[in-house]
């Protein structure tokens, strides 16, 4: 997420003309909105997953004890990237500049090609039938 950042920033810097100039109210409110949002997603399902007894290290998927499916995983089967994603687009939001888009779209597909399809053939192999209905009624990203 952190190199997504700061790729964002380095494909502004050679076009600062190219910049779009919002109000600053709404500049400030959308990145507060989606700063707020993101940390929210990213660290409550945290708690559940504490409170469920199982990991919330994504590395190691298969050390799973629990299927977490309510709360936000039952509008997300991935609330925590999902805030990772909106914490990038209050990063284009704060530089102003439509190229910033580009490190959250480069964040979404990394992470939704080298991490989630990993970790869901992971958690079908734990989990099942179960894993598999989960995955027919929540969506992967909203």
């Amino acid at each position: 997420m952190v190199l997504c950042g700061a790729v964002a920033w380095g494909l502004v810097q050679p076009w600062p003309v190219a910049s779009i100039a919002l109000p600053p109210a709404l500049r400030t409110a959308l990145v507060v909105v989606s700063v707020v949002a993101g940390l929210l997603l990213n660290l409550l399902p945290k708690l559940v997953f504490g409170r469920a007894g199982t990991t919330v290290n994504p590395l190691r998927p298969t050390s799973s004890r629990a299927l977490v499916t309510t709360g936000l995983h039952g509008f997300s089967r991935n609330p925590m990237y999902l805030g990772h994603a909106l914490l990038l687009l209050a990063w284009a939001c704060w530089l102003q500049h439509p190229a910033a888009l580009v490190g959250m779209a480069t964040y979404i597909a990394y992470v939704t090609r080298y991490q989630i399809v990993p970790e869901e053939r992971a958690l079908f192999a734990r989990f099942g039938s179960t894993y598999a209905a989960y995955q027919a009624r929540v969506r992967r990203w909203l």
